[in-house]
């Protein structure tokens, strides 16, 4: 795609509020752009968002096999209240077995090439297999998140899928997000009450004390810089 033409959506869009940004992409690329949802707060504004604008809009998430039973049970309910199905992607069982008896079952604590690897399995292998035949999708980035999002746009051209990324959320706070689930009634995983902030795998996810960034219970034993798994790295 032309960057001068995501420039000018850039500009065009910089002061629209984020249903409106949605509801624009929902129309320009109709049945070509999806959600990717892992359940978090932010994405969880945005089903709300997307359900209410068109709910055959495709919804998809990844099931790495190492999610919290809290996270299984946010699917369920959130399906339910908005009346939409959310595709479920798993990684290949061959491949995720290979690595495990490889290298074994908890191989990411032990550098971050094997967490790297089995992100790439877990969630990096489904997700391509997700976003086939797609032109854009939709994610829940917001700048404040980490150090490795400040420079993140609300439209981007993502290299590593060759589609449009679209970050409706990019410029809220987390008042703003909270502000929107109590305004909306939107459900949301249980363990953010118990200090669980970003919530991925359950052996790669902690909670945080109230002085830590949030994105400090994922992978807490790397360095801030080296806290993606593949999914948002440009």
């Amino acid at each position: 795609m032309d960057k001068e033409i995501i420039e000018e959506w850039n500009s065009e869009l910089a002061d629209s509020t984020p249903h409106e940004i949605l509801g624009f992409f929902l129309k320009q690329f109709s049945g070509k752009v999806a959600l990717s949802t892992s359940l978090g707060l932010e994405d969880q504004v945005l089903t709300e968002m997307v359900a209410s604008i068109d709910s055959s809009t495709k919804i998809f998430t990844l099931d790495t096999g190492r999610l919290f039973p809290e996270t299984y049970d946010l699917i369920d309910r959130t399906s339910k209240k908005y009346g939409i199905s959310i595709d479920v992607y798993f990684p290949n069982t061959k491949e995720v077995e290979e690595m495990v008896n490889t290298k074994g079952i908890n191989l990411f604590y032990d550098s971050i090439e094997n967490r790297k690897l089995c992100c790439n399995l877990r969630k990096l292998v489904p997700l391509a297999r997700a976003m086939n035949g797609l032109d854009g999708w939709i994610t829940g980035l917001r700048r404040d998140q980490s150090v490795t999002r400040t420079e993140m746009q609300l439209i981007e051209w993502d290299e590593n899928n060759n589609m449009l990324k679209i970050n409706p959320l990019i410029n809220w706070t987390v008042n703003d997000v909270m502000g929107y689930i109590e305004a909306k009634r939107i459900p949301y995983n249980s363990l953010h009450d118990k200090g669980f902030a970003s919530i991925g795998c359950q052996p790669c996810t902690r909670a945080i004390e109230p002085d830590e960034n949030i994105r400090a219970g994922r992978w807490w034993w790397e360095d801030p810089e080296s806290k993606e798994c593949g999914l948002h790295e440009k």
